[in-house]
């Protein structure tokens, strides 16, 4: 939120700290434009990264728009499933 700026850092700092307790990782980039700023996490497994934004987003602080990404391998793995 725009009259809280000053805190996003340790909002940021106190973000990864919560993700490691969900096993995984979070990093934040600022941004201008359309979006304040963009995080890249990973999790173990989508149930964990769920939960980590129901957390996250409990605060008030936050909307989010969720991009899954997936890398080469894990893409072969789903195109072979569509025989």
């Amino acid at each position: 939120m725009i009259r809280s700026f000053k805190d996003t850092v340790d909002r940021a700092d106190a973000a990864q700290k919560l993700a490691g307790k969900f096993g995984g990782s979070f990093e934040v980039y600022w941004t201008t434009g359309p979006y304040d700023l963009v995080s890249v996490s990973t999790f173990p497994d989508d149930e964990s990264a769920t939960a980590f934004l129901l957390m996250l987003s409990s605060q008030g602080n936050l909307r989010s728009v969720t991009l899954p990404a997936r890398g080469a391998e894990e893409m072969r793995s789903i195109i072979a499933k569509t025989g």
